[in-house]
């Protein structure tokens, strides 16, 4: 049964979403579509937790009424009594727990949309590839959940992989699941070049950053080089005449932005400035990192071969995840954005360890 201060916690939910109900219903809130919609997201972060608690609550009753008909002396109704105690009970603990998930302190970026950088590691051109196949596999998870892609930078390679690609998804909760795919992912596959049929080992690292508004970071021109340059595509291909591509350089933090995706510098200014947001944002809130690069080595890793998150073996159609020892034998069918079974696991394994960390 939950403690004390947790069922203090959830009564002061359970007011607070009441005066929201309030507040959404009055004059003023219905006058003003921005402190609406400011109420209605709040509203609807706090009413999973209120619809669990008060299940809860009714869950107890039974509990108890069903408790007065062991004392029955009727043996027929002691058994039914006793097999809905044991439904009851079952219910209970799984509300206990349930809630005190939701009761977690949330991350603040989870509702965020991401913006996504894979990187060719270990391998060469068949990591390259690799990371093009890392990127179809995103793209058809976010197709899945109705995301939205935008690739913000690319540098493809003749073959058709990507030494490095940047790209944003946006959607509900984009941040909340894709947050996990941070670090080194493995590749155990025969190249088509390879003629001897041997498995070759690759590695991408993907780095996964919360989009930030203009408001979350402040950038003060003045810190900011922007240079233009002439853009080239892969092997000499698609190669501009004009100078479009665009480089801005953060000087206080070193960190620098090229993007010559688009033809028209404008947009790919526009572009570098979205990136250029998101890893300021990401480098400001790891107060513990002194500069961008130490924090790009700490989610992605160095790319060698024995740093890795997940696995992907072709031979044997596998994918493991090295985090939650999970491995699934349908690695087509995750490269096809088939992601859940895995992505639900780590949230269900980050939730574990907040839990029993945490004070509740």
């Amino acid at each position: 049964m939950l403690e004390t201060a947790v069922l203090s916690k959830l009564d002061e939910v359970e007011k607070r979403f009441r005066e929201l109900e309030e507040q959404m219903a009055s004059p003023a809130a219905l006058a003003d579509p921005r402190e609406l919609q400011r109420l209605g997201r709040e509203h609807r972060r706090l009413g999973p937790i209120v619809e669990k608690y008060r299940e809860y609550r009714k869950v107890l009753t039974d509990l108890e009424e069903v408790r007065h008909l062991l004392d029955a002396g009727d043996e027929e109704l002691r058994a039914l009594a006793r097999a809905e105690l044991e439904s009851l009970s079952a219910r209970e603990e799984s509300l206990d727990r349930e809630l005190r998930i939701l009761l977690l302190p949330r991350d603040p970026n989870d509702e965020r949309n991401v913006i996504m950088e894979i990187r060719q590691g270990t391998g060469g051109e068949e990591a390259a590839l690799f990371a093009a196949d890392l990127l179809r596999m995103y793209t058809r998870y976010a197709e899945r959940r109705r995301w939205r892609v935008e690739i913000l930078d690319a540098n493809p390679t003749e073959l058709g992989g990507y030494k490095e690609v940047v790209f944003q998804i946006s959607g509900d909760g984009a941040y909340s699941r894709l947050k996990f795919e941070a670090g080194v992912h493995r590749v155990q596959r025969v190249p088509e070049t390879e003629a001897q049929g041997r498995i070759h080992t690759s590695t991408c690292t993907v780095a996964v950053l919360p989009e930030a508004e203009e408001v979350d970071v402040e950038i003060d021109p003045k810190d900011l080089r922007i240079d233009t340059l002439r853009s080239g595509g892969a092997g000499g291909q698609h190669v501009n005449k004009t100078e479009s591509a665009v480089r801005i350089t953060h000087l206080p933090t070193g960190i620098v932005v090229l993007v010559q995706d688009e033809r028209s510098q404008h947009q790919n200014r526009d572009k570098a400035m979205r990136i250029l947001r998101a890893r300021l944002y990401d480098h400001y809130s790891e107060q513990a990192r002194s500069q961008e690069e130490a924090a790009r080595r700490a989610q992605v890793g160095t790319g060698e071969r024995a740093e890795r998150i997940r696995t992907y073996n072709f031979p044997e159609n596998r994918v493991s995840d090295h985090r939650i020892k999970l491995t699934l034998y349908k690695l087509d069918q995750f490269l096809d954005g088939d992601m859940d079974e895995v992505i639900d696991a780590l949230i269900m394994n980050d939730q574990a360890a907040r839990l029993r960390d945490a004070a509740v």
